[in-house]
């Protein structure tokens, strides 16, 4: 910033109001007047004007010194107070899985979201109506890509991106009274900026934020306390224990009333002998440390309520050094008593003046204590940083904005109340199905983007306003539920492959089911369908597959003898893989060759060979020069009932009944079932011969006997 110019700030607390008139000369300031005005009563309470009219008479009567020497007054730099502000963390979080590239202004309107549910968190904790904050600023804690740290969000991919932001929020009444107490004052706000910004501003730049470091600012009623780390401020808190503390514990202990006790704290800081005189008129002195040994217990208390409000915005946790800026800073001991419970080194801790700010050149006009690092601050920031009411449309609705930054159209659509949430189409629902028991998911088409006009254009989300924009917002279209046919997900064909059976060859293509029910590639897909396609892994699948009942035909060939189940292999029907006997159970592969016999039909004849049964006896014997073979029926065979003979065909299945004959020896005359007698022309009697000697009818043969029949002629008479 180029050229000279007055800045005029004020610094209202609860004690007293301070203006500073400064010269701002390019990037330094020097101060030109000072002016303190203790408020004549208890019209500020913890930093909160509580009688606009009281505090603005002592507004008026400062601006009317500085006035005396430098003329008219009218416009003032003024600051809200910190202990006001209201910080907040929360997460918000996107499901980005199948967006090509995450971009700036995805990520802007992700952030706004985070920002939006901190929001809503406050507005929770205080019980209170979203129009009485404003969003003053907000911080990036971290990004995440599936649930990994990740510094940048840009032109990423993945599943799920979140962020983490601590977002400062200030109660619209704040800023309202502080105005109207200036307008009664005749002055008219010029720049405003925060309590604890301005004080950090000029004490802690952002290339110190890196570091863990808390600046409390110790005044009369309250002390506020400020947290940096990471490079930004990550945290503000209050308590209402300060400077007054001390002024009360001397009262307490001396019997001195607030005036005179405040009086005897302020002597107590510059000298080593107070002398005081208390209510009852009496007049006494003592050393400094005499007095801190009394009132040691409120400093104790000042110490220990400003070490837990550090530990509470510092994650629990002592930071690395701190800070102590406001006149409360200059309690005796106090230093040494804060360090002792954050364990943290003296020197760790220390009190930081006005000669400690870069900008600030030396002036003729003395100051150089802590008490005024926030007044110059105020004055600093407010004309490096201003913030200023912004007014604008959104939606047709007219809302007011607190600027302490540079202002988007984010912030617009937070101070009207759009949720960030609900501006971006949700992603259509996904379709989920299990393939042979692997799950596969698939999405559905994502929600598109809100459109969003800035006086009738095209914007984007993270784009500037001004005064007097008017901003219309369209949400996003949802996207559209996934949906899928069979070959979506299991493609477009699915393989073959041959097989021989009975030498033709059969193209064997898979089963393919939904839900265990018959389907094809073109059946459409429902969430949580089961899709299961399979070829046949065994001989008796494949013939099932293929509509083929053979395997009842294959059934073992059983005869019930006398009721006695047997089976006869050999007559059963057989499978064969590539020449090979096989079973139903067995496996097989593209391109075998399988094939089925049928078994032999059997007959009553085989049946007794394949179970050894001796159905007849026999022997062979010579009867008139040829050979004979005589037999007798040993094993009857009958079937319900009827006889069968030898060269009966049987059928699986069949009950047979055997019926066994004794063995008896053969006798001559068995011959005649098996030749036929002829008696010669001319012949009388016969004689019966075995092996050439006289034999009977009733003489037992053998193997290999020679029969014969003797013929006599017949003699006439």
């Amino acid at each position: 910033m180029k050229g000279n110019s007055k800045v005029f700030a004020l610094d209202i607390g609860t004690r007293s109001v301070v203006g500073l008139l400064l010269e701002q000369q390019n990037e330094q300031f020097k101060v030109l007047d000072m002016v303190t005005k203790e408020h004549e009563e208890r019209a500020m309470l913890d930093g909160q004007i509580h009688d606009i009219l009281a505090v603005s008479k002592v507004i008026e009567y400062v601006k009317m010194e500085l006035e005396k020497n430098h003329g008219p007054l009218t416009k003032v730099c003024v600051a809200a107070a910190g202990r006001a502000l209201k910080t907040q963390t929360a997460h918000s979080t996107q499901n980005i899985k199948g967006k090509s590239l995450f971009t700036e202004n995805d990520i802007f309107l992700l952030e706004l979201a985070a920002v939006q549910e901190a929001q809503a968190q406050l507005l929770n904790d205080q019980q209170d109506s979203a129009n009485q904050y404003f969003c003053v600023g907000y911080s990036i804690l971290r990004y995440y890509l599936d649930g990994q740290e990740i510094g940048s969000l840009l032109d990423q991919r993945g599943e799920i991106a979140s962020t983490e932001v601590i977002a400062t929020f200030l109660p619209k009444i704040v800023v309202e009274s502080l105005i109207s107490a200036l307008q009664r004052a005749n002055l008219q706000l010029e720049a405003l900026t925060l309590e604890p910004i301005a004080a950090i501003n000029v004490l802690i730049p952002p290339s110190m934020r890196r570091l863990n470091v808390a600046l409390v600012d110790i005044g009369a009623g309250t002390s506020d306390v400020a947290i940096t780390r990471d490079g930004t401020v990550t945290a503000y808190g209050m308590v209402p224990v300060a400077g007054d503390e001390i002024t009360e514990g001397l009262s307490d202990q001396f019997l001195l009333d607030f005036p005179q006790a405040e009086l005897a704290k302020r002597d107590m800081i510059h000298k080593d002998i107070i002398t005081f005189t208390d209510i009852l008129g009496f007049e006494h002195t003592l050393t400094k440390d005499s007095m801190i040994d009394h009132i040691k217990p409120f400093i104790d208390k000042l110490a220990k309520a400003i070490t837990d409000e550090i530990k509470h915005q510092n994650n629990r946790q002592s930071p690395k050094a701190v800070m102590l800026v406001g006149g409360g800073s200059l309690t005796p001991t106090l230093t040494s008593m804060i360090a002792h419970y954050l364990d943290l080194p003296e020197n760790r801790v220390a009190i930081r003046g006005v000669d400690a700010i870069p900008q600030l050149q030396k002036s003729d006009i003395s100051i150089t204590g802590p008490e005024f690092v926030t007044p110059v601050g105020i004055a600093i920031a407010a004309k490096q940083k201003p913030i200023e009411y912004v007014s604008v449309t959104v939606n047709d609705l007219q809302v007011r904005l607190f600027d302490v930054k540079k202002l988007t159209i984010g912030d617009s659509l937070l101070a009207a109340g759009v949720s960030i949430n609900k501006l971006v189409g949700k992603p259509g629902l996904a379709l989920m199905v299990t393939v042979n028991q692997k799950s596969i998911t698939l999405p559905g088409s994502l929600g598109t983007a809100p459109e969003i006009y800035k006086n009738g254009e095209l914007v984007q989300s993270f784009d500037t306003i001004q005064n007097g924009d008017s901003i219309e917002v369209i949400r996003g279209v949802d996207g559209v539920n996934a949906t899928a046919a069979v070959r979506d997900v299991i493609g477009e064909d699915l393989p073959s492959y041959p097989v021989i059976i009975n030498g033709k060859t059969l193209i064997i293509e898979p089963t393919l089911l939904i839900n265990g029910e018959a389907a094809s590639l073109a059946s459409d897909l429902k969430d949580r369908d089961r899709i299961v396609f399979h070829y046949p892994s065994s001989i008796r699948e494949l013939l099932t597959h293929l509509g083929q009942n053979e395997e009842e035909d294959f059934s073992p060939f059983v005869l019930y003898l006398n009721d006695e189940k047997t089976k006869f292999e050999h007559f059963s029907k057989k499978l064969y893989v590539n020449g090979t006997k096989a079973t139903f159970q067995d496996s097989f592969s593209p391109g075998d060759e399988i094939e089925w016999k049928d078994g032999s039909h059997p007959t009553v004849r085989m049946v007794s060979m394949i179970q050894n049964y001796e159905t007849r006896q026999e022997i062979a014997v010579t009867y008139n020069g040829e050979k004979i073979v005589l037999h007798k029926t040993l094993l009857e065979f009958y079937r319900n009932g009827e006889l069968l003979t030898e060269d009966d065909t049987l059928s699986n299945g069949d009950h047979l009944q055997l019926m066994v004959r004794r063995k008896e020896p053969f006798i001559f005359q068995d011959i005649f079932r098996f030749v036929e007698i002829e008696k010669p022309h001319g012949a009388g009697s016969f004689i019966l011969q075995k092996n050439e000697s006289d034999s009977s009818f009733y003489d037992f043969i053998e193997q290999g006997d020679v029969l014969d029949i003797k013929w006599e002629k017949k003699v006439y008479q």
